[in-house]
């Protein structure tokens, strides 16, 4: 089995358990919306801001890495992008403590009062995207998905029960908090230092040849423009800052559900970075077409028969949640809007990734410029106009990513001759709608145990029966034993 198979199912596993965590989790944050919102407000504010120090510098360590390594100077490429970071945030640092004397208001914006949290992982996050993105041209992935989504939930879930069950300070759960991204980016050096020894080398002459330094700033600046359509810390920093941070912990938990229906997406997107880059080098579009149509599908197969699961489960589930969820309950609704526009994305396949290593990389900030735009555009329209309040940011978001997506597949498709879409898809839409609408119309059991595990397993059961006549998708490939030791040798 290939290596983009084994570390592709290595990552969704590390994905599935995490998300297990996140699910588990979920039954606990619900007894303190409000810390636990004050928790993602941080993170996803940080997470916003880090592309102000980072600057684009990590996706030039992924565009660049071939090159530099020809050439033997893959280590200074890395050295020197984390030198250029610590010396931006810096940069960043005076810029923001300078902004309020210009505009005193903003003092009295939560971003301001909770500096002291977000700035620090700032600086931590920045430096793990650089490893994040460098330790993806050696095609291991595993190890950094473990550094991304599974510690930043234990750092949620710790620093929540610290608060909560110890009833120890904020100031100390933070402090607990913020612990466990210094020890990822521990873990991203010690990670990246066995997969290739680190050599420090801050000489200049490699990139002033050829005026190489002004290709790496330029892809990087432009890197850097396309972070803007981050539409998740858009909307946690909007809920947060102007809706609430009780709504901003629901809204997390909210998207801790919907997040299982992408985890194969970003398992294969992060290790398919390479081979894209091979295919557009070579002109090999035929090829990139295969690849591009296989991937896509594979991964809107699983996340349809993930999201038919969660559609027909969500009312059980919240049943056995404090209060019995009545706040989830309200904005069920979200699920529905938003689980339908991960669908959509997850059809598209990695258009973006297309754009973003080929020489139209441009165009990609262009769109991801208007997805910014059009997601803050539409939260800010919901949030001040209507009382949708969550509901209104997942139409915001549906809008936003379904606009986005369909200018990419029309791109793609002229200026590259390959497309995402398949007739496959119209069959998965068709199977997953049917199991749905048949475990909707069953009776229900009065036990709501009985009933979270007995309608997802008739979805279950009526997709892949549904799957085993189409031969849509080749399950057999996966479920078989040599497949799965090939999976589980963590090279």
């Amino acid at each position: 089995m290939s290596v983009v198979a084994r570390q592709g199912f290595k990552y969704s596993i590390i994905g599935y358990i995490s998300t297990l965590i996140g699910m588990f989790s979920i039954f606990i944050f619900m007894h303190d919306l409000k810390f636990y919102g004050t928790l993602r407000y941080i993170m996803t504010t940080a997470e916003m801001l880090v592309p102000f120090v980072v600057l684009g510098i990590s996706y030039s360590n992924v565009k660049f890495f071939g090159k530099a390594k020809d050439d033997n100077r893959h280590q200074n490429m890395l050295s020197l992008s984390l030198a250029l970071v610590g010396f931006n945030f810096l940069i960043f640092l005076l810029i923001f403590f300078i902004v309020p004397f210009l505009f005193p208001e903003i003092k009295n914006l939560k971003i301001w009062k909770m500096k002291e949290g977000i700035l620090p992982l700032i600086l931590l996050l920045s430096f793990c995207t650089i490893f994040n993105k460098y330790t993806s041209n050696y095609k291991r992935i595993v190890v950094s998905n473990i550094f991304d989504n599974l510690l930043p939930k234990l750092a949620n879930l710790g620093a929540f029960c610290l608060f909560y069950y110890f009833a120890l300070s904020q100031k100390l759960a933070l402090t607990f908090f913020f612990a466990i991204f210094v020890l990822i980016l521990s873990g991203y050096i010690y990670y990246t230092n066995r997969l290739e020894k680190i050599n420090f080398d801050l000489r200049t002459d490699y990139f002033k040849q050829n005026n190489f330094y002004r290709e790496f700033a330029t892809y990087s600046f432009f890197g850097f423009l396309g972070t803007f359509g981050n539409h998740l810390a858009i909307n946690n920093y909007m809920i947060g800052e102007f809706i609430g941070l009780e709504e901003n912990g629901v809204y997390n938990i909210l998207l801790a559900l919907i997040s299982l229906i992408s985890i194969p997406q970003l398992g294969l997107f992060n290790i398919s970075a390479p081979i894209i880059r091979k295919n557009l080098a070579d002109g090999d579009m035929e090829e990139l077409d295969r690849f591009h149509k296989k991937t896509s599908l594979s991964i809107y197969f699983l996340g349809a028969v993930l999201f038919a699961c969660i559609m027909v489960g969500f009312p059980y589930l919240i049943h056995f949640m404090p209060e019995k969820g009545v706040m989830l309950k309200m904005y069920e609704p979200v699920i529905w809007i938003w689980g339908s526009a991960v669908l959509v994305d997850l059809a598209t396949g990695f258009n973006g990734n297309i754009i973003s290593l080929s020489k139209y990389y441009k165009f990609n900030i262009v769109v991801m410029i208007l997805l910014a735009g059009l997601t803050i555009g539409l939260n800010w329209y919901f949030i001040n106009h209507t009382n949708l309040s969550l509901i209104g940011i997942a139409l915001s978001t549906a809008i936003s990513l379904i606009t986005f997506n369909l200018i990419k597949i029309t791109f793609n498709y002229f200026v590259f001759k390959v497309s995402p879409l398949s007739i496959e898809m119209i069959f998965v839409s068709i199977i997953c709608t049917l199991a749905i609408t048949v475990a909707l119309i069953l009776p229900d059991f009065s036990n709501q145990f009985i009933n979270l595990i007995y309608k997802p397993s008739v979805v279950l059961i009526l997709i892949f029966l549904g799957n085993h006549f189409t031969k849509i998708f080749p399950v057999e490939q996966y479920l078989n034993m040599n497949f799965l030791k090939s999976a589980f040798k963590f090279k």
